[in-house]
């Protein structure tokens, strides 16, 4: 316990040291605050905008109208690879080494904004390496996550994350009482950091890699039977109905970070972006534009790899939006990156591509023209899933080519020697990127 509390105790003396040296650096607002919302599993096919009606989620619809929103972006098809690819910007052949952790290495966008003068912060699901200080090390100032010291489970096997959840701030583990909910908890905090932030003058980075709507399916504070059923919490996967209340609740909380930036009147200058992890988890069917979509997680399918993507910006971004260019969750640090005018570090290659001149219209800006994916959850060589892909074709390592826009589920491989002319090309093209980055495996991780 005394080493902890000295951890703290240091931890918060560094904070309100950097915090004095960034207002020196940066004291007006003329760069924008940046907020990135990483839901956990969390598919394409459960937004309403999308064509989704299974779900309620008036405001991430609101955010998607009055802004843009991708047709098709991909992330991996598991959350923590996920969650290196969008911190780094790098695909996970690169970097990638296993499951639950960032690796110490690693440069993230986290790292680059603090460097940059931004107050930076992360709050929700951490799940990327236990040391206390880790949330510190990746360049986030303060903090409010579940899962930094402790597992997911506790003592009597409950899942800690919903009702009494167990959460780390800022160095310090404290234990909330039943009636406390985690997702109201850490993005509660995230908004009170927007406030000192904006008091302070100073712009601000807030990542919210979400607790919801990951198992297990729980009641929320607005289901009847939030005090009363205490049993979904003690399994893995919980009870598939309190999914559409899952749902509801984690549109509300977008509702409530959307409120505090207008309240804050910095809705001009606040960049938001909103992505999904992967897919929807397995047990759950929903519907969109007529027709049952399950959940695919942890598989490469389009039901586990395809995720909303929607930006907002009043000031620089055009409402109503709808993007059919691809778009990759390596995207994202260039991206914000741009949009705040902060400099990558020139020791960095990234993978990812800013897609900001895109959504400002920009003439002579070349869109990606394929996804790259490397998947592994162990990161051990010999277990990954490989494959390319554009809007409609998805060639694999092994040779397996499918027309996904036909074929969704990937049922039936297209014979190669009856590729048309223009589909050979593209074969040809996916081919080329995986032969190009076979030779890259942990190229970003120092000897």
């Amino acid at each position: 316990m005394k080493r902890h509390h000295i951890l703290c105790l240091l931890f918060l003396a560094f904070v309100s040291c950097a915090r004095q040296a960034k207002q020196n650096v940066i004291s007006n607002t003329s760069q924008p605050n940046i907020i990135i919302i990483l839901a956990d599993d969390l598919g394409y096919e459960t937004i309403g905008v999308h064509g989704g009606s299974s779900y309620q989620t008036p405001h991430l619809d609101r955010l998607a109208k009055e802004g843009a929103r991708f047709e098709h972006c991909y992330a991996q098809p598991l959350c923590t690879p996920s969650r290196v690819k969008l911190m780094t910007g790098i695909y996970n052949v690169r970097n990638y080494v296993e499951f639950g952790l960032l690796h110490e290495s690693q440069t993230t966008v986290g790292h680059i904004f603090s460097h940059a003068g931004y107050e930076t912060c992360v709050v929700g699901k951490w799940q990327l390496g236990k040391d206390p200080m880790s949330p510190r090390n990746a360049g986030f100032d303060e903090h409010c996550l579940w899962q930094v010291t402790e597992g997911r489970v506790d003592e009597n096997k409950r899942d800690t994350r919903f009702s009494g959840p167990v959460l780390d701030t800022n160095g310090t583990l404290k234990t909330y009482p039943d009636s406390d909910y985690g997702p109201d908890v850490v993005s509660q905090y995230g908004m009170d950091f927007m406030r000192k932030s904006v008091a302070s003058e100073t712009p601000f980075l807030l990542y919210y890699p979400m607790i919801l709507t990951h198992c297990p399916f729980s009641p929320t504070p607005d289901s009847e039977t939030w005090a009363t059923d205490k049993e979904a919490i003690q399994s893995y996967k919980g009870k598939p109905e309190y999914f559409s209340d899952m749902m509801t609740y984690t549109d509300k909380i977008i509702g409530k970070l959307v409120a505090t930036v207008n309240e804050l009147n910095i809705e001009k200058n606040t960049l938001i972006v909103f992505v999904g992890d992967n897919g929807t988890d397995t047990p759950i069917v929903s519907t969109m534009n007529g027709v049952e979509i399950a959940g695919a997680k942890s598989k490469s399918t389009d039901g586990g790899t395809r995720v909303p993507l929607i930006v907002n910006w009043p000031s620089q971004i055009s409402k109503n939006q709808v993007r059919h260019e691809l778009a990759d969750l390596s995207d994202i640090l260039p991206t914000v990156c741009e949009a705040a005018s902060v400099d990558i570090p020139d020791s960095l290659t990234l993978d990812g591509k800013s897609f900001l001149p895109l959504l400002r219209g920009q003439e002579g800006y070349e869109a990606r023209d394929y996804v790259y994916n490397w998947y592994s959850r162990s990161g051990k060589e010999g277990t990954e899933k490989v494959f390319a892909r554009n809007q409609r074709y998805k060639l694999y390592k092994n040779g397996d080519f499918f027309d996904v826009e036909r074929d969704p589920l990937e049922v039936n491989p297209i014979l190669i020697d009856q590729l048309p002319d223009g589909v050979n090309t593209i074969y040809v093209k996916l081919n080329q990127v995986i032969v190009d980055n076979k030779s890259k495996r942990l190229q970003a991780i120092p000897d």
